[in-house]
């Protein structure tokens, strides 16, 4: 017996040795991609300040760097050589690539790849006839006037009944807390009311940590890092090994799956206990026999796909907007002068707060929850302003960019100033090109839950400013940070203090 421990050990040591050897090797693999890649563009100064990273010295955030880049170019695009990528803040090529040359400009196997672990076949990581019949799909669901009366009910509920209480207790007990987090809870437990007819329960009173909510958020932050890699081959040697950001992102993966898995049961014993329901998922069992392959797997790419458009977006718009009116009092004012006593808030009276929607979409201007998105070049192609695009070449639109360009918003584009999208002596709201604007996608693309999204944010801020005022405190207050993601998250959170109005 002593010999067989003897030979174990020695087994799990040489095992060891030849792991350490093998994560060695990748780091070194990567080191070597790096300069290869690197040296041919070594005298480009933007690539040399992306790669030693000397661009932080003056900016905070990576996305504040290629906002002043591309506002210093003649034509709004430069090119990334080291990163094989064109990036764009020219709406008429973003029109291009999303409305004139869509099939030329799809997603991308490369993209696929990326965010092929965490969403799978889902609607935002597929092209051709698998885009085509989800988006069908989900076009004729979330068009239902059913789902979007019973979506604005769940809302009004969670607000009244969660939110509202949690920053209550805040106001009283004199709290600190992180907005940003009581919002992704409030998104969390909406989404998947909305969408799959569950209720998590996140936003309690004891604020519990819920394991569905923090593995969502470590595989969204990991697919995100992968993004950022000089190589894909990378990422891919460090999954295959099963070492480091990869071993985190797999096992993060699995909780996504397995609770994906219990949502997608609990849904089919309460559909049929219940008959017809309104929730999203159950409209997609429904339709789902028509599906070629295996329908969990399917079921499963659509649930986190909604949790991701459902969750983090919504969180994000919420968490930038307070920040906002934490430093402007004089618009949670107007809100509240615009809003008036009526209780409850009905949907009709939220579609007729033409003010509110315009503080709604300047924020969404400045800060959009989906800083950046690449699409993949097909065929060689040449963009509107002239550049060149190869084929199989990375092209990146950047909505925080476009927000922040004087050619398209003016000289004041870094202010915030809802009234921008008013007009007429009545204020009434006026849209802008989404190909200026693509916070929601354009074209084919477009984003099918924007009414839901935009919504969903006017009824929370119309009811938590009327109640409360809220105060940014911490850093994030002057100069927001922003964290890895797939979408906009604050470093840090958003800690305010809280306090009732009279």
């Amino acid at each position: 017996m002593q010999m067989e421990a003897m030979d174990l050990s020695w087994g799990a040591r040489c095992a060891g040795a030849v792991y350490l050897v093998l994560s060695l090797c990748v780091v070194a693999l990567a080191v070597v991609l790096q300069i290869i890649r690197w040296w041919p563009w070594c005298r480009c100064p933007v690539c040399r300040a992306y790669m030693t990273g000397s661009w932080a010295r003056e900016y905070t955030n990576l996305c504040d760097w290629y906002a002043h880049l591309l506002r210093e170019s003649p034509t709004q695009t430069i090119d990334v050589h080291v990163l094989g990528c064109t990036v764009t803040a020219n709406p008429d090529n973003v029109e291009h690539m999303l409305k004139v040359g869509f099939d030329n400009f799809p997603k991308g196997k490369p993209f696929a790849a990326i965010l092929g672990d965490l969403l799978g076949g889902g609607i935002f990581n597929v092209d051709g006839d698998a885009w085509s019949h989800q988006r069908k799909m989900a076009s004729f669901e979330l068009g239902s006037v059913a789902v979007r009366s019973h979506a604005y009910k769940i809302v009004a509920q969670e607000v009244e009944t969660r939110l509202m209480p949690v920053l209550s207790g805040a106001a009283d007990g004199g709290l600190v807390i992180d907005l940003q987090d009581v919002f992704r809870r409030f998104a969390f437990d909406t989404i998947c009311k909305i969408s799959f007819g569950l209720d998590p329960g996140c936003l309690d009173q004891g604020m519990p940590v819920s394991e569905a909510a923090v593995a969502f958020d470590t595989a969204t932050r990991l697919s995100a890092i992968r993004a950022l890699a000089v190589s894909p081959l990378l990422w891919k040697m460090k999954r295959m090994l099963n070492i480091g950001t990869e071993r985190e992102l797999r096992k993060a993966i699995k909780v996504v799956d397995g609770i994906a898995a219990v949502m997608i049961r609990e849904r089919r014993k309460q559909g049929v206990a219940s008959g017809k329901r309104n929730d999203l998922l159950s409209r997609f069992m429904a339709s789902a026999r028509d599906v070629v392959g295996d329908e969990d797997k399917f079921l499963r790419d659509i649930v986190v796909s909604f949790l991701l458009a459902g969750r983090d977006t919504i969180s994000s718009g919420l968490t930038t907007l307070f920040m906002f009116l934490s430093k402007n009092p004089a618009v949670a004012a107007a809100m509240r002068a615009e809003a008036g006593s009526r209780r409850p808030v009905t949907y009709e009276h939220l579609k007729g707060l033409h003010y509110t929607h315009a503080v709604i979409h300047e924020n969404l201007r400045l800060f959009p929850p989906v800083q950046f998105d690449s699409k993949f070049c097909a065929a060689a192609d040449v963009l509107p302003d002239g550049t060149y695009v190869g084929v199989g070449s990375r092209v990146m639109y950047h909505p925080y960019a476009m927000g922040r360009m004087p050619s398209i918003w003016g000289a004041d584009c870094e202010a915030f100033r809802p009234e921008r999208w008013l007009t007429g002596p009545g204020g009434s709201f006026a849209p802008v090109s989404l190909y200026k604007y693509p916070v929601f996608q354009a074209g084919l693309r477009v984003c099918l839950g924007k009414e839901l999204a935009v919504t969903e944010m006017k009824a929370v801020s119309v009811a938590v400013v009327r109640a409360f005022d809220v105060e940014v405190v911490g850093e994030n207050a002057c100069a927001p940070k922003f964290a890895p993601g797939l979408t906009a998250s604050l470093s840090g959170g958003l800690p305010v203090r809280v306090s009732r109005r009279a």
